[in-house]
């Protein structure tokens, strides 16, 4: 079943293949064969979502395109290249993962600093997007808890990422441990910062409503040995808001997913 046929009239932004992973020099796979391609769309991007049982490998394929991980075997490409250090992606966890030691401001910056950009041009940039995620006005708080909500540090790892790279995106179940309120505002901005930068988001979640709600694209993993053998297509506008989730296209897509997370849950 090949869910990922190659285009050859448009570039992949992101590619594996043939990806093989095994922590028992081969007795083992953890994952076997995964072949995976996000085509780049230019002036729009893509909100991918990953959805699978826990231990599939979900993390693990988001920790290959970061760079945090390599397969045992197989290639990743990110841009049509081999991802090593010099192109590394940021990614935003569901586990706080600002520095609390600095400030909003320099943890949003930090990418820049690494890059030897100056204080002043930093500072600049990371305020553009400190405003744009509705930190304004906290810039100079540590970004820690309780001094700021687990959403407003979230969105400090957003802010942080985009500045660091501004097309992809990845994000491993971001808004797992936030309460319900702050999850759907976080949701919503994610919906807007997507449209604005045009940028191609990788989204890992256990809940299906959400998954449903962000993803123009849904792709499924089944369990160990690990391979993706489902790809749905969300056909809803790309513009959306909370009033969707009334939509009878969307009650019936999000069916259909759990319908399909069920039969992928009882594959061998």
């Amino acid at each position: 079943m090949n869910l990922f046929p190659d285009n050859p009239n448009q570039k992949n932004i992101i590619e594996l293949q043939g990806v093989s992973q095994s922590y028992d020099g081969g007795n083992n796979w953890i994952i076997d064969k995964l072949d995976f391609i996000i085509e780049d769309k230019p002036d729009q991007g893509q909100f991918v979502v990953i959805l699978g049982m826990s231990g599939s490998g979900k993390s693990t394929i988001l920790r290959y395109i970061a760079g945090l991980q390599e397969p045992t075997l197989g290639t990743v490409k990110v841009r049509g290249k081999k991802v090593d250090e010099s192109q590394r992606i940021s990614m935003v966890f569901q586990q706080y993962s600002s520095l609390p030691w600095m400030t909003v401001l320099e943890n949003v910056g930090l990418a820049l600093k690494f890059q030897g950009v100056s204080k002043d041009e930093r500072n600049e940039k990371a305020m553009e997007l400190i405003r744009l995620v509705g930190l304004e006005g906290h810039e100079y708080k540590y970004a820690q808890y309780p001094t700021l909500s687990g959403g407003q540090l979230q969105r400090v790892a957003i802010a942080r990422s985009l500045l660091a790279s501004p097309k992809i995106l990845l994000m491993d179940e971001p808004f797992g441990a936030l309460d319900i309120k702050t999850r759907l505002s976080m949701q919503d901005l994610l919906t807007n910062i997507w449209h604005q930068f045009q940028s191609t988001i990788v989204f890992v979640t256990h809940d299906i409503s959400e998954a449903v709600y962000l993803a123009d694209d849904i792709y499924i993993m089944k369990s160990q040995p690990s391979k993706f053998v489902e790809h749905i297509h969300i056909d809803l506008p790309l513009e959306r808001d909370r009033s969707i989730k009334r939509n009878p296209q969307y009650v019936s897509l999000v069916h259909k997913v759990e319908d399909r997370m069920v039969a992928v849950s009882e594959m061998k």
